[in-house]
């Protein structure tokens, strides 16, 4: 019997009533990664580069650039290079010198890039403009062989790799955290409840209207010129403590592993769902424990929830008022039903209404 995996989203419901530090929760608009992309190539393979014709191009155009002159009707066709595209993430505030992570990816039919060393190749940004400039020995995590007969092996992915800190900064990007009379937080979740309470905690401490939420995800906040107090000033902000609000009711499910993870808000409304030949009937039967007259004692609500499971000819899936999603859960388990019979059951609730949640399929 495969069982049915649930992860009830206890942790995240506590983690959330808890307060967290607007550093966790905001980031500073304009202050962001910036994206680079570039093109070279990487030789010293062990004769497993590419033939496509633009990397032969390539490869005559950087010996023309170092004087070496191939005759036009010679390919310089080679086993041992391979055409990569070059990518990497330039953190904000990077200044000239510094060095960042850089990804290879080949271009053309290389099987493998082990053992490879990329050459000098230069970073652009959207604008056009150069502001890294790439070189270095990769690291393959990938390996792969092949046989004569065309068998062939493979782990991970051979055709990427690797290099840290393999290009260097040539160029600042230009930012506007140092400019105007004002900063905006931007949450990392939108929620309009966040954004009032993230305005309440500056405003308590710096007072009134210096902070003002703009919508569901930014905060205006007033903050000085002066580049040192600004960075002081932001360093106050992000460490102060906000509860944020909670998040709404969300069912996530996995239909390639049966995984299923649910929120403990979430609640099904009285409905009945048919699917195969199960029954399964849910109730709440709340008791209320009365004290004597004469006794100390305070009245006392005890749930009784009662689960009955019929594997015969029944069809009909019965949820009582207040139901959670683990009774369900627990209920389907315990006839030996599969995932699929789970989330089918999911989705129909979904489409009648009797959940108020978000149900997203991975």
């Amino acid at each position: 019997m495969k069982k049915i995996i649930v992860i009830v989203a206890a942790l995240l419901v506590s983690f959330q009533a808890s307060a967290e530090r607007i550093k966790d929760l905001t980031s500073i608009s304009g202050v962001r990664n910036n994206q680079l992309v570039g093109y070279g190539l990487v030789v010293g393979l062990e004769g497993t580069g590419d033939k496509s014709n633009f990397t032969s191009q390539t490869f005559r155009n950087m010996l023309n650039n170092f004087g070496v002159q191939i005759p036009a009707n010679v390919n310089p066709s080679s086993k041992n290079i391979a055409a990569v595209a070059i990518h990497a993430e330039l953190p904000p505030f990077s200044k000239i010198g510094q060095t960042i992570d850089i990804t290879v990816s080949t271009l053309g039919d290389a099987k493998s890039l082990r053992g490879g060393s990329l050459l000098l190749s230069p970073l652009k940004g959207a604008d056009g403009q150069v502001y890294a400039i790439a070189q270095g020995n990769l690291v393959v995590s990938g390996f792969g062989a092949s046989g004569a007969d065309g068998s062939r092996v493979s782990l991970n992915v051979p055709s990427v790799g690797r290099v840290p800190n393999g290009a260097t900064v040539e160029r600042l990007v230009p930012n506007a955290f140092s400019q105007g009379d004002s900063l905006t937080l931007n949450l990392n979740h939108a929620d309009f409840t966040t954004a009032r309470r993230v305005s309440e905690v500056i405003n308590n401490l710096l007072g009134a209207d210096t902070a003002m939420p703009l919508d569901a995800t930014s905060i205006r906040v007033r903050a000085p010129r002066h580049p040192s107090q600004r960075v002081s000033f932001v360093s106050v902000l992000e460490n102060l403590e906000v509860t944020p609000a909670k998040e709404t009711a969300k069912i996530i499910i996995n239909s390639r592993t049966g995984t299923i993870v649910i929120g403990q808000d979430v609640r099904v409304s009285p409905v009945a769902v048919t699917h195969g030949g199960l029954t399964v009937t849910i109730t709440e039967n709340p008791e209320v424990d009365q004290p004597n007259a004469l006794a100390e004692g305070e009245t006392v609500i005890t749930p009784r929830t009662g689960i009955q499971v019929d594997e015969g000819s029944g069809h009909m899936f019965n949820f009582g008022p207040g139901a959670s999603l683990q009774q369900i859960v627990d209920s389907v388990n315990q006839v030996g039903a599969a995932p699929g019979d789970l989330m089918a059951i999911l989705e129909a609730l979904k489409q009648s209404g009797a959940i108020k949640a978000d149900l997203i399929v991975i």
